[in-house]
């Protein structure tokens, strides 16, 4: 886990400071009806994410893997939290997601056993600056190659 407990050091001390991770290439998220068959192409890729309910499937995956009758409004990039964070652990998301918050950039995150991923769309890529100035320290950074994506 990597997350920065002494208070003296951070500029902001009520959060946690956190690494994270920039995943390769746009994401898509789309929803598709309560009971599609959870497509093949939803499956493939480093980081996918499918969620079923009474009402929708939504599906996380890379926005190359979406077939040409799929269509996603908008692309996102996907940030990995450094985790894992023990369940008992309070805090952890809203550190990472208040600045972003208060700078009007929206988010779609998600929880899994281990982490969280926090998917923002590209249109809001000076959220990564933002989180920045939070304290947050993006891990391979330094090369920001990811500004290619955006750019």
């Amino acid at each position: 886990m990597t997350i920065a407990n002494r208070e003296d050091d951070r500029p902001h001390p009520n959060r946690f400071q956190l690494t994270f991770r920039w995943l390769p290439g746009p994401y898509a998220i789309v929803r598709l009806a309560p009971d599609a068959l959870v497509p093949d192409w939803a499956t493939k890729g480093d980081f996918t994410s499918i969620t079923r309910t009474a009402d929708e499937l939504s599906i996380v995956c890379p926005a190359d893997n979406l077939p040409r009758d799929v269509h996603s409004p908008h692309r996102w990039i996907c940030l990995k939290l450094e985790g894992p964070f023990p369940f008992s652990q309070t805090g952890v998301l809203l550190s990472f997601i208040e600045p972003l918050s208060n700078n009007a950039v929206p988010i779609f995150a998600i929880a899994t056993y281990d982490t969280d991923y926090v998917l923002i769309q590209e249109e809001h890529a000076r959220a990564l600056d933002i989180l920045r100035e939070a304290g947050h320290e993006l891990l391979g950074g330094d090369d920001e190659s990811w500004r290619k994506l955006i750019e």
